[in-house]
């Protein structure tokens, strides 16, 4: 497994580049994917991409979703025991992590990576919804936001729980879209107060913003 995020230019990236034409093909023309707001996301500088979760074709839909420059997925490291998986995982600049043990190595090559100024894609919730409807986010992104520095762009997907909810084996095809939010700074987090007791409520004003889009507010 990686020890280090590397890449950052997409020209560098070709199994990512190459991996994100053929998502794009598959959810244009099977879930006829519609995307919004992506001009929210700086192009350059640490950003954290923030979104709900419902379903294995969420990072797709995200990575499809933003090309303006690589973004690195935080993900279960059991996806590493392949060798193909594991040559793949690190090729498009993924980040392992022990669901369920408070991954600190993780932790800290995330936030690693946002100094560097990379973007990187994490789901707050932790894992998939069950019935489709947000869930409580963990307070861990509270801790890479404060020690990264990192703006936070929310993004809503709709439609995956739908098309490929947990526990399905096949994907069913229905629209998909997804809604990049405008970036909460971190004059906005740094107002809820710092330290472990600000983590909740730096996550739950993430969730506040990712509900926001679902209900169809900016």
């Amino acid at each position: 497994m990686i020890d280090t995020v590397k890449h950052e230019v997409m020209a560098d990236m070709r199994v990512y580049q190459f991996s994100t034409r053929l998502f794009k093909l598959f959810l244009l023309a099977w879930h006829r994917l519609r995307i919004r707001g992506a001009e929210n996301i700086p192009d350059r500088g640490g950003v954290l991409i923030a979104s709900n979760h419902a379903s294995f074709l969420d990072p797709p839909v995200v990575g499809v979703g933003y090309r303006g420059r690589p973004v690195h997925f935080m993900a279960r490291d059991s996806l590493w025991n392949s060798r193909f998986g594991s040559w793949w995982m690190d090729s498009v600049g993924c980040i392992p992590v022990a669901r369920g043990t408070g991954d600190m190595k993780a932790l800290k090559l995330t936030i690693k990576a946002l100094k560097e100024g990379k973007a990187v894609s994490m789901f707050p919730e932790g894992t998939r919804t069950e019935n489709g409807e947000l869930q409580e986010a963990k307070g861990g992104i509270g801790f890479i936001i404060e020690k990264s520095g990192c703006v936070v762009v929310p993004a809503y997907i709709d439609g995956t729980f739908k098309a490929h909810p947990k526990g399905s084996k096949w994907i069913k095809p229905c629209r998909v879209a997804i809604t990049y939010g405008k970036p909460i700074t971190q004059e906005e987090f740094q107002a809820l107060g710092s330290g472990r007791e600000a983590y909740e409520a730096h996550a739950a004003l993430i969730m506040r913003r990712i509900a926001d889009l679902k209900n169809g507010k900016d």
